[in-house]
């Protein structure tokens, strides 16, 4: 069974998850929603990418859409998310990636237009969130709205859970060391609300807050309330990295807990999810990565057996968008039971 998909928000991730649709004979995106953006430079950007790089694929625009390898993909210009005739264009699924209608009431405005589910590409103050290969199993198909998290969240999650799982957190910081995105700035300029957030991403390092930590408690409930975390904005274009710093109630080496994710990653649910390498890797090694986390073997270290700090890559942009496509593939086969 084939899923039509539809985007709402054709920026970063809305172009980089239809990238990932394309190479996925589960999905297929039928329609795009952007009210800024016209279809002869949707099918500009789509094609190139100064990031992921050319797309491997043959792109043309029309009035009223994209013709994608072939297959047609209607595209609208709506603001408002209850107005776009997504049953029309036969569009069931619809993933929410401009970043503003987070919340389920804002979301379940897609439903209006005829779509059945709205996966949100980013946290939720109130919809429920899945990792996958961490909480996916526990979605059910009454479930109308429901948010991918985000990609910290989908970096730390799996990693948590294997060491939660053998060992036991008891309680943990985490600080991701993550490239500049599209909030920031190019050059130092206004931003009220977070003054350091107001400075030119290309020559700082900058502190930042996150939810990410917190938001695996949402996901492993046994752990809500054991981590927090923030963020260092860096002068990188893509990939970001995860430092787990943790304190484990089963003490071990940091050879056993080496050993005990590289089987996680080898096997089960977190196989292609979870990535585990002792090479001297940097981060533009993992563009274009498509795994929610890629452990660092010869990154982390421990101070003893129950002390432990842990070093986990991610994509943000290509890793993250493939698990959303994912979550859609995984859902959808939930729903057609």
């Amino acid at each position: 069974m084939v899923v039509q998909v539809g985007i709402n928000g054709f920026g970063r991730i809305g172009r980089i998850v239809f990238r990932n649709a394309i190479n996925n004979p589960d999905v297929e995106v039928v329609a795009v929603n952007d009210p800024f953006i016209e279809t002869h430079y949707a099918a500009y950007m789509l094609k190139y990418d100064s990031t992921h790089g050319q797309f491997k694929g043959e792109i043309e625009h029309v009035e009223d859409g994209l013709i994608v390898n072939g297959k047609k993909v209607t595209f609208f210009t709506e603001r408002d998310p209850a107005a776009i005739p997504w049953g029309k264009a036969g569009a069931a699924y619809i993933v929410e990636s401009t970043g503003v209608f987070t919340t389920q009431e804002k979301a379940a405005a897609h439903l209006k237009g005829g779509a059945k589910k709205v996966i949100i590409s980013a946290p939720s103050a109130d919809a429920p969130m899945y990792v996958m290969g961490v909480n996916n199993k526990s979605y059910t198909k009454d479930v109308n709205v429901l948010s991918n998290a985000s990609c910290t969240t989908n970096c730390l999650a799996p990693l948590a859970k294997v060491i939660n799982d053998n060992f036991g957190i008891i309680e943990g910081l985490m600080t991701t060391v993550h490239s500049y995105t599209a909030t920031q700035k190019t050059v130092d300029a206004p931003s009220s609300k977070d003054w350091r957030g107001g400075r030119t991403a290309a020559q700082n390092i900058i502190p930042s807050s996150t939810g990410a930590a917190k938001a695996v408690g949402k996901v492993i409930p046994e752990l809500n309330g054991k981590l927090t975390g923030m963020s260092m904005r860096v002068p990188t274009a893509n990939v970001s990295v995860v430092d787990l710093t943790c304190r484990i109630e089963k003490g071990a080496s940091y050879e056993e807990i080496k050993a005990v994710i590289k089987a996680a990653s080898e096997s089960g649910e977190l196989k292609g999810i979870l990535g585990y390498t002792e090479d001297q890797v940097v981060s533009t090694d993992l563009n274009g990565d498509e795994r929610s986390s890629i452990f660092d073997a010869a990154a982390g270290i421990a101070l003893n057996a129950n002390f432990i700090k842990l070093v986990s890559w991610y994509d943000n942009e290509w890793g993250y968008s493939r698990r959303v496509v994912d979550l859609i593939s995984y859902i959808a086969g939930v729903d057609s039971q």
